[in-house]
């Protein structure tokens, strides 16, 4: 019987379970809304109908499942596979989910943080293939990353390795881990909504219109998609702001540059939507303050699963690669 590995990619906004023989290629997929502010329950029983009901339509029984892998935001306890309430999911406060779903399909089960599980990724399966030393960054709505070192992944004493975020760049600035000024408040997606949400109340009250100013008047708070889309209808202030993000963004790289000497950051997420906008000032940016032998070994670039990263991760995740 061919065994196969099913994987769940769980986010604050929706919820992915995919089915493979072989990853990375996935042969079933389903995806639900996660609703984090209704808690748990009903998504954790989404995914274990949703499991059944792929093993089945594939015309396999549960005894062909080798193993379940669950991607998802920290904190988490990898080790006892516990969920902590992650900042966009916090009603899921210490879901022990690697023993639900163990005991639901008596197979392995195993926890990874998403950006831990996008690193694996994209070392195994896309633009960091063959590297020794990689960083994944994710570039969400959050900003984290994951450390490839020697060929594997590097969790650090507490699993808690790869949090650049946290880093503060400022004393003053856009909000991100709770800490204004950090990495994550000036180059996430996030922090970019926050940077559009101030600079388009600065320029209401100057009087300036701008297609940014447009988009608040519906009254739906300003998204980094928002900001993406009026640059590219050539907003001027849009594409200010995205310079701003990729100029921070680049004395983040220079950061991991340093200390990490890796020889390729690989970026996934707005990197992937803003391209170059965002990337050739976070390039310039890194050259200028990075050691210039360690940052002329290392290439930047946007990763190259696309969309596919959060399916092949959790896959990653299922069958213990690292």
């Amino acid at each position: 019987m061919t065994q196969l590995w099913a994987g769940v990619d769980i986010g604050g906004t929706k919820t992915a379970v995919v089915l493979s023989a072989e990853p990375p290629e996935v042969i079933c997929r389903r995806e639900t809304a996660t609703l984090p502010d209704n808690g748990p329950d009903r998504v954790l029983d989404w995914i274990q109908h949703s499991i059944c009901e792929m093993l089945t339509s594939c015309g396999a029984s549960r005894t062909a499942l080798a193993g379940i892998g669950v991607s998802c935001g920290s904190p988490l306890d990898r080790v006892a596979g516990v969920i902590q309430a992650p900042p966009n999911l916090r009603t899921w406060v210490d879901v022990p989910i690697t023993g639900i779903f163990t005991s639901e399909f008596a197979c392995p089960c195993r926890l990874e943080n998403d950006a831990n599980a996008g690193a694996v990724a994209e070392h195994r399966f896309g633009a960091g293939k063959g590297m020794d030393h990689m960083v994944f960054l994710t570039m969400g709505t959050g900003l984290g990353a994951g450390i490839i070192a020697n060929g594997h992944l590097y969790h650090g004493a507490t699993d808690s390795a790869g949090e650049i975020g946290h880093v503060r760049l400022s004393r003053r600035g856009p909000i991100g881990y709770h800490k204004a000024g950090s990495v994550e408040g000036w180059a996430s997606g996030g922090g970019i909504a926050q940077m559009a949400e101030r600079a388009v109340r600065d320029a209401c009250l100057k009087g300036k219109q701008t297609l940014l100013a447009e988009a608040h008047r519906t009254g739906k708070p300003l998204s980094a998609r928002d900001v993406a889309m009026a640059a590219k209808a050539g907003d001027a202030l849009a594409a200010r702001i995205i310079r701003t993000a990729g100029g921070r963004l680049g004395e983040t790289l220079a950061i991991l540059v340093d200390v990490l000497n890796p020889q390729k950051i690989v970026i996934g997420g707005l990197a992937l939507r803003l391209g170059d906008a965002l990337l050739a000032p976070a390039r310039e940016v890194m050259r200028r303050e990075a050691l210039s032998q360690a940052a002329g070994a290392c290439e930047v670039v946007p990763a190259a699963l696309d969309e596919r990263i959060g399916d092949i991760a959790c896959l990653c995740v299922a069958m213990g690669l690292d």
